[in-house]
């Protein structure tokens, strides 16, 4: 099978890679994740005065398995990000399950989609529906869910929602997710309006212009994204909480292996990244396994890399790098004449592949006010060029619709 064609960029990285002396043999396998481990770190999260653990509990793939999320608070993790719309309410079922008795020792964050003409009552709805499922009587976070549209922010239905919920004292901080197109303007209407506590925003090395200037030292290259790292300095001036999800830059964890050593694996070395960042409070990440929890438990408390952080970080960025969409990057929002929205259908098939977990892809896809269908039979796909990484956006949707529709 022939080789992808790498993009400028992971060229580059992969040439960087060279110069450190990082040759293709693997390195010895890395040891077993440390059955022990457990949080070493709280992070408070903004104005709202919450510790939350800086390693949290992602519920986006949770089943019924109430007994892994004891298993995580036990391990010392806190904070416990969930949404309605999560394993179609199951995930908020078995939190709250889990979580019995344990509420008060614990900070819980939920989410819904919102729409410019949804009225409060069906936010409220939706919460109250929320808080059934959780069996609590009122949510610390509540976030705006995967927002990629300033009108969704600027809704005064939705305000005066979250102006009813805090004084009835069913949430206490309101928040703003996104991992898509127009992320940047989404997150700085809401800081700049002042209409968040806590930001959830798609963020990891191969996002942050930082990692590439520390790699490529001396090399010419624009950033395509050079705004995250500024919109996320001006939520902690704002005293605005700062949680990150998409950590792992895909999640492909098991070709990484070979190249781990030293106990040290791909995933916390991506954390360790994040966690370095001073703007940042804490990692959320899909905890599906006792296993996985332990390894991502060895990354908590950090605050700087780690020797051969940067050397796994940059080999998973030069194989990978020109297929992994960059979340919330933009470049090709308008793309299509067709109207496609690439980078959201490129999200579901990175639950589908690199997750590996279809029936989320599916979901997911499922949701998207146009699939991409009309790329299995678009004779000269305008979109190809758009994506300042080289991604071959046309095969790659078209898989996308082929796999999830």
């Amino acid at each position: 099978m022939r080789a992808p064609r790498l993009g400028r960029r992971e060229f580059l990285v992969g040439g960087a890679l060279a110069s450190l002396g990082i040759g293709l043999p693997p390195a010895r396998a890395a040891d077993p994740p440390n059955a022990s481990a457990r949080v070493r770190a709280t992070r408070t999260l903004g104005r709202t005065g919450l510790d939350v653990s800086d390693i949290s509990f992602g519920s986006s793939r949770l089943g019924d398995d109430e007994n892994l999320v004891r298993y995580a608070f036990d391990a010392g993790v806190t904070y416990f990000d969930t949404a309605e719309s999560y394993t179609g309410g199951t995930a908020e079922t078995t939190l709250g399950r889990a979580l019995k008795g344990r509420r008060d020792r614990c900070v819980i964050g939920s989410k819904v989609v919102t729409d410019p003409e949804d009225r409060r009552a069906d936010f409220m709805r939706a919460l109250e529906g929320s808080l059934r499922r959780l069996q609590t009587d009122r949510i610390d976070l509540y976030f705006n869910h995967a927002v990629n549209d300033v009108a969704r922010l600027e809704s005064p239905e939705w305000h005066a929602f979250v102006a009813d919920a805090k004084r009835q004292g069913k949430i206490r901080f309101v928040g703003m997710s996104g991992h898509a197109g127009r992320l940047i303007p989404c997150l700085d209407h809401a800081l700049d309006a002042d209409q968040v506590d806590v930001v959830l925003v798609a963020y990891n090395f191969g996002q942050d212009p930082a990692f590439y200037e520390r790699l490529l030292k001396g090399t010419d290259m624009i950033s395509v994204q050079p705004d995250l790292p500024r919109v996320l300095q001006k939520a902690r001036q704002r005293k605005v909480g700062v949680l990150t999800m998409k950590t792992l830059m895909g999640a492909r964890l098991n070709d990484m292996r070979p190249w781990e050593s030293g106990g040290a694996t791909f995933a916390q070395a991506a954390f360790r990244w994040v966690l370095s960042n001073p703007d940042v409070d804490a990692v959320v990440i899909s905890m599906t396994s006792r296993e996985r929890i332990d390894e991502y438990l060895g990354a908590s408390g950090a605050r700087a890399l780690q020797a051969g952080d940067m050397a796994l970080l940059a080999r998973y960025a030069a194989r990978h790098g020109d297929s992994y969409c960059r979340h919330g990057c933009g470049a090709c929002a308008d793309a299509c004449p067709y109207g496609v929205p690439i980078g959201e259908v490129l999200r579901t098939r990175m639950y589908a592949r690199d997750y590996e977990d279809l029936a989320l892809g599916r979901r997911e896809y499922a949701t998207l006010a146009t699939d991409a269908s009309a790329c299995l039979t678009c004779a000269d796909p305008v979109c190809v060029g758009a994506c300042p990484h080289g991604l071959g956006t046309a095969a790659l949707t078209a898989d996308a619709h082929r796999l999830l529709a």
